[in-house]
């Protein structure tokens, strides 16, 4: 509903969200598992089946979006190993493969998916929550984080394969419950007793996907972090943006996921 601007760039397509629940409840006030966690049963099929997706991890749950368009190919997909629902008028209701069938092509051979260079700035991140009431209590905050304290984003360039420090800041409501993913340092700007996190209270560190904007067209970008890190049994938040995909991994096991990704990106060419 947004008016048309120059300064609002929009994908031409249109997204549905899917996420995966255990027992036909989705975890409520507990942190993500972690993309790693449906590399094998989600992401690798849906690459293998020519499916773009995008990937979002929050605090509570993890989401993946898909092009409405290729609604058939995912339903056909991942019907043998899942038990697949939409919402109507806000039920539940069970979804059949016959009810996608229309517009089905099954896809064609896929070539080896692009093996794209990863950064890992040194900048260490939090994962948090807040309860959506004492949202008002940080919201002059937020507004300063969000607009006035980061300098424009810097290009990159095709050979800059590390990052010093990478700006970083996403904020997610969905359905009332609240994800922020900030650097540590920001987070010494908030009141401590207002933001949430794990018991352990564990950093995290980064690792950035692609050298350059990545577009929504390529398939297997979240395939190339995801099911490495899921051999290794090494958890992990995902998050899809407009130009690139981030992976988020517990700041001691960074060195090991690096050593991973790269030994893979040399086994790819």
């Amino acid at each position: 509903d947004l008016p048309p601007s120059e300064f609002m760039q929009v994908a031409d397509s249109t997204w549905l969200v899917l996420s995966v629940v255990s027992n036909g409840r989705a975890p409520s006030g507990c942190q993500a598992t972690g993309v790693t966690k449906i590399a094998r049963s989600v992401i690798a099929p849906l690459a293998e089946h020519h499916v773009s997706v995008l990937m979002l991890s929050t605090y509570q749950t993890d989401f993946i979006l898909v092009r409405e368009r290729d609604l058939p190919v995912v339903i056909h997909t991942l019907a043998g190993e899942f038990d697949i629902y939409k919402e109507d008028s806000g039920e539940c209701v069970p979804v059949t493969c016959d009810d996608a069938s229309n517009g089905f092509l099954k896809p064609k051979p896929a070539a080896s998916p692009t093996l794209h260079p990863v950064q890992s700035p040194q900048t260490r991140f939090c994962v948090l929550t807040v309860a959506p009431d004492t949202l008002p209590a940080i919201a002059t905050m937020l507004i300063d984080v969000l607009f006035y304290s980061h300098s424009p984003p810097r290009e990159a360039g095709a050979g800059s394969q590390d990052l010093d420090s990478i700006t970083f800041f996403a904020f997610s409501l969905i359905e009332g419950y609240i994800s922020i993913v900030m650097d540590a340092e920001t987070q010494k700007r908030f009141p401590s007793d207002l933001l949430l996190t794990s018991s352990s209270g564990e950093l995290w560190r980064m690792v950035r996907i692609g050298g350059q904007p990545l577009g929504f067209d390529e398939c297997g970008i979240v395939a190339q972090i995801a099911e490495p890190l899921a051999a290794a049994d090494i958890s992990a938040y995902y998050i899809s943006t407009f130009n690139f995909d981030h992976a988020l991994v517990p700041e001691e096991g960074i060195a090991e996921v690096i050593q991973l990704l790269q030994q893979r990106q040399e086994s790819g060419r």
